[in-house]
């Protein structure tokens, strides 16, 4: 970790900040060696001056760094992605020889793959939330305060979610230069302080209130606080729900927060992408940006869909996953070797290529340059509805959560189809009915409906998006754990891999390494204490998983 320009200390319910102000400082060295000369032999105000950057000032209005920090946090999740995804199987990266480490749930030693949430929390956001919290509270912009604390609390979330342990309480004090480590207990405690905060500033009417100031920064919800307040009730749902192994686990609390947050899909936290300079400000998952090309979809993904597990062909396997040349829907075994042969039999790019695209040319689902790209979104909750009331017994509020979620994720996949004319005709209202119909689908009663269910279809409703939730929810389930009520793996057919990372031990991977630019360069010694200098580290369980 990179020391920062600020010294922080935490207490009470906020966050407390004394912030250094470099001018001051300056101002008081200078003034200090002035003692030593005639004081008219300079003028101190005009030496000074030339601290004042009008290209970078010292103070920034909060709202001007929202736009850069919305767009990492977006970002995040198909940035990181690309490794989580094969550890959650959504796809393979085609085709090698053995597999990829990551496929087989190991990691790059040396490098910084998988450490793009560690770079986002620390260094994107850092910084740039102390800052905007401290201005915001000065100016009472209550609502920019609270969509800070909401990012805030988002980045230790996915933080401490992909890597456990995490340096939190040290994390910017400017006077270390090594950063001891925090339990993932104290980490939780604190991103559900955060939220609480956020939700608190943003129901407050007090102060300055004013959503045109930011509203063309707010590329999200346009400044709206009522949206975000929203969202600061899913994200706490989200973080609530992962606490389902342990004794303080309260299914009445998610719910609660999943009611006060999202009420339809028109409330889904989604970042538009202009794409008026190709590669540049286009989805992460465009062709342009051309970071899945070698990437293709698994057999795990494919036999959801198809009938294999469920019984049912699901509609949206036509318009979500990519077909092979011959028009037929295949998947590639994270076993794999070698590529499918002949190659009119191989599934095809997510694009819906053999090959990247070239610009402007039509691509599918949330794979094109201009699809708007989720961070939370209503069916999402839904599912987290319904797996919460599964838990506390009351099936007939799961069974109705359970099919908002699919009826909704039916309507997300239409409409993120329709977000640059892709190629994917619309699923059907007829289509629609009728699989959600389909007693297989959604069982006629609710005694009928199994916890297995509900994590397939979550599932599939975050396919290629919500990998960290993802891989919480199959870390939560030890990834083949059997479901109670059908006998079976709550997730069927999911199967750890043959070929192991040679470091892992036999065993599978429940976090990633702390990033290693920062910490296995310049913290080794907090590494040491925290056991991360073990080749197996990586498979030690989070513990937000057990009891």
């Amino acid at each position: 970790m990179t020391p920062t320009n600020s010294t922080s200390a935490r207490g009470g319910s906020r966050e407390i900040t004394l912030k250094k102000q470099p001018m001051k400082l300056l101002r008081g060295l200078v003034l200090a060696g002035v003692l030593l000369v005639p004081t008219t032999s300079c003028k101190v105000q005009d030496f000074l001056a030339v601290n004042n950057n009008p290209n970078g000032p010292s103070l920034v209005a909060p709202q001007l760094s929202l736009p850069a920090m919305l767009y990492w946090m977006n970002v995040a999740n198909p940035y990181e992605g690309r490794y989580v995804g094969e550890y959650t199987q959504m796809h393979l990266f085609c085709c090698s020889s053995p597999p990829r480490t990551w496929t087989r749930m190991g990691y790059d030693p040396t490098s910084d793959n998988g450490g793009i949430h560690w770079y986002i929390t620390y260094w994107q956001l850092g910084q740039n939330l102390v800052d905007a919290i401290n201005n915001a509270e000065a100016g009472q912009r209550w609502d920019l305060a609270g969509v800070a604390y909401f990012l805030k609390a988002w980045g230790w979330l996915s933080a401490t979610g992909t890597y456990g342990e995490l340096p939190i309480k040290q994390a910017f004090d400017q006077t270390r230069y090594y950063f001891d480590y925090d339990t993932q207990e104290y980490a939780y405690s604190e991103v559900l302080r955060l939220i609480n905060v956020s939700i608190a500033d943003l129901k407050r009417t007090d102060g300055i209130q004013d959503s045109t100031t930011w509203s063309r920064y707010d590329k999200v919800y346009s400044g709206s606080k009522a949206k975000w307040l929203k969202a600061a009730y899913g994200l706490k749902a989200i973080a609530l729900n992962h606490f389902s192994a342990k004794s303080t686990y309260s299914p009445s609390a998610v719910i609660a927060n999943v009611d006060s947050s999202f009420v339809s899909a028109a409330d889904d936290w989604l970042l538009p992408y202009p794409n008026t300079q190709p590669g540049t400000d286009g989805n992460f998952w465009g062709p342009s940006r051309g970071n899945v090309t070698s990437m293709r979809q698994t057999t795990f993904i494919l036999n959801l869909m198809n009938g294999t597990v469920t019984g049912t062909a699901d509609p949206r396997m036509t318009r979500m996953l990519a077909p092979s040349p011959d028009g037929l829907y295949r998947g590639y075994d994270i076993n794999a070797t070698a590529a499918i042969s002949p190659s009119t039999t191989a599934p095809m790019n997510f694009y819906g290529y053999t090959s990247t695209p070239a610009l402007g040319l039509a691509s599918r689902y949330i794979f094109d340059d201009k699809t708007k790209f989720p961070l939370i979104t209503y069916a999402e909750l839904q599912f987290i509805k319904a797996e919460a009331a599964y838990r506390a017994g009351d099936k007939a509020t799961a069974l109705t959560a359970y099919r908002n979620g699919i009826s909704t994720h039916i309507d997300f996949v239409n409409a993120r189809n329709l977000d640059n004319g892709q190629s994917p005709i619309q699923i059907t209202a007829a289509e629609k009915s009728a699989f959600l119909a389909d007693v297989k689908i959604v069982p006629a009663s609710a005694s009928g409906l199994t916890l297995s269910q509900v994590m397939i279809q979550k599932y599939i409703a975050l396919w290629e998006w919500g990998f960290d939730e993802t891989w919480m929810d199959l870390r939560r389930f030890h990834y083949t754990d059997i479901d109670p009520a059908t006998g079976t793996q709550v997730y069927p057919g999911f199967a750890i891999p043959t070929n192991l990372y040679p470091d892992n031990g036999s065993k599978p991977v429940y976090r990633i390494r702390p990033r290693y630019n920062s910490e296995y360069v310049w913290n080794v010694a907090a590494l040491t204490a925290l056991g991360a200098m073990a080749a197996d580290y990586h498979t030690k369980q989070i513990w937000i998983v057990n009891p």
